[in-house]
């Protein structure tokens, strides 16, 4: 069913039940978000509200629930610290990273971004999770936040003297409710709906000294004026990129794990587009930005959300609860919104890749936990980029090894190197007495080997004909067209002939473009290995 296809009654009926329990989901993580922004509990649904709606509208997950996450927040908390005093160019940054993602999706980058490596990718999800963790543990005692992770761990001994025995009973009621409330009953009613209000009810009418929220603004917020200076912009440029990196990856791989949920097929670009709308019209309210959210969205769907209306609707529940929500939010205590958001980011810890870290190869494991550390201690775009280099370099080696690893050489002093011969060929090899060397190329040749290429194909020191059989080569980069054509110089220069069994497809397109199959004449070009052998031996016979 497509989204022009008109719904049955029990399809829409599913729907709104799904965005129902959404939205109920959705609150107090909304609200628990902005407070850990650093920009009020209120910003939190207005985040919701705005992700929540333009993503499902204008996006291409069907079942996807956008808004506020874990990772998105931790971003925010900081671009808010850093414009602490002009909150306006803090949203003007929301609204750039919006229009970020609308530019990723029109560029059909959304192909891509899910390539980042699985070890990156957990690091940085696993750091977000910790850093979440670190900045709750304040709040958690009674205690006001601190938004930098080193600084909330360097306070830390100042709890002995300033923590509040109410806040750590109800923040412990709310994070042990999270961590008990399953099954069924978490079906019903989920862990942090229930956390929120039994929690409340424990400050209201049993541990009253714990600190809460108060004063809320009412109704619906003001549009929010983008602030843009140029001496400015270039340092508002790089938290935008990382909110709209970031909330890329999220929102992709949230929709992953939609598909494979209810066996359908999202449209990443279509994605990033609605995502971004749906950020710059969070910035454009002065509300937090967002992502598509993993926990929310399969909730959706086990409730029965399959459609786009479903993700709309949940916000539609929250613009309808803000009206009145306010003054209903005032009393939560501080403390039970940190017991939520501990065992958030505790299950936003890459758990499976740690588990498995001491088996996983030594390269991966390294750059995970670089990762991590970066992510923790530094900032996340290092931490990401630092990731995706080692990643890069890692790659490359492994690659390098399969590729030097599928080139095959015969001679007729070194053996046959497992160099797959006719009878006759193998025939003409020995006959030859060392001065033919045979050389085959497979797979595909990149950049990885390029630098190992010359070594490898170049250490026929006492042949004087050299073929180079090119003809099950699936694909030659530029690098290692290069390579080739410096090889083959270098051996014409040490007095030697090179002979050529052309490529096929694409991998013949690069040669030619490049002009590398002009360094040898036509007379030394050949479509088969027997044929290339015929003239070598002719050539041998010749100089005998």
């Amino acid at each position: 069913m497509n989204d022009r296809q008109a719904f049955s009654f029990q399809d829409m009926k599913d729907d709104l039940f799904g965005g129902l329990t959404a939205a109920i989901v959705a609150l107090p993580l909304a609200l628990a978000f902005g407070v850990a922004a650093g920009i009020g509990p209120m910003a939190g649904i207005y985040g919701a509200i705005a992700v929540g709606f333009f993503a499902a509208v204008f996006g291409g997950t069907r079942s996807q629930v956008s808004g506020p996450t874990g990772p998105m927040t931790i971003v925010m908390a900081a671009v808010v610290a850093q414009y602490a005093d002009h909150l306006a160019e803090a949203f003007t940054i929301v609204m750039l990273g919006g229009l970020m993602q609308i530019g990723f999706g029109l560029l059909k980058l959304g192909r891509y971004i899910i390539y980042t490596p699985v070890m990156v990718v957990s690091g940085f999800m696993s750091g977000i999770g910790i850093i979440i963790i670190l900045i709750q543990i304040l709040p958690f005692f009674g205690m006001d936040s601190l938004g930098n992770p080193l600084a909330a761990v360097l306070a830390w001994p100042s709890i002995m003297f300033g923590m509040e025995l109410d806040a750590v009973i109800v923040g412990a009621i709310s994070l042990g409710i999270m961590i008990v409330w399953r099954g069924r009953p978490g079906i019903v009613a989920p862990p942090p709906l229930v956390a929120l209000v039994v929690g409340t009810l424990a400050g209201l009418f049993l541990f009253q000294k714990a600190p809460v929220l108060g004063d809320i603004p009412t109704g619906l917020p003001a549009l929010v004026t983008p602030f843009l200076s140029l001496p400015d912009f270039p340092e508002m440029v790089q938290p935008a990129f990382i909110l709209a990196v970031l909330g890329s990856i999220d929102s992709l791989l949230t929709s992953l794990v939609a598909d494979q949920i209810t066996r359908t097929k999202h449209d990443s670009n279509r994605e990033l587009i609605g995502q971004g709308i749906g950020n710059f019209a969070a910035g454009l309210v002065g509300g937090l930005p967002g992502a598509g959210a993993t926990m929310r969205t399969v909730i959706n769907v086990r409730a029965g959300g399959r459609s786009p209306v479903s993700g709309a609707f949940h916000a539609i529940i929250l613009l309808a609860l803000v009206l009145g929500l306010a003054p209903l939010a005032e009393p939560i205590p501080k403390a039970v919104l940190a017991g939520i958001l501990i065992k958030v980011g505790w299950d936003i810890i890459d758990w499976g890749f740690v588990k498995r870290i001491a088996r996983v190869p030594l390269q991966d494991a390294a750059i995970m936990l670089v990762t991590l550390l970066l992510t923790v201690f530094v900032d996340l775009i290092t931490a990401v980029a630092v990731g995706v280099i080692m990643s890069g370099f890692v790659a490359a080696r492994r690659v390098e090894e399969v590729e030097i690893g599928g080139i095959s050489h015969a001679d007729g002093e070194g053996g046959l190197n497992n160099y797959r011969l006719k009878e006759k060929e193998r025939h003409e090899i020995l006959a030859a007495d060392g001065a033919i060397a045979l050389f085959r190329f497979s797979g595909m040749l990149s950049y990885a080997s390029a630098r190992e290429l010359s070594r490898v194909a170049g250490s026929a020191v006492a042949n004087h004909v050299l073929i180079y059989d090119f003809s099950v080569v699936r694909m030659i980069d530029l690098s290692a067209a290069m390579a080739i054509e410096e090889l083959i110089k270098a051996e014409q220069g040490g007095r030697k002939t090179v002979l050529l069994v052309m490529p096929q497809g694409d991998a013949l397109a690069t040669l030619e473009t490049l002009g590398v199959v002009k360094t040898v004449s036509e007379t030394c070009k050949f479509p088969s290995v027997e044929a290339a052998l015929q003239v070598a031996t002719k050539l041998v016979q010749q100089n005998k």
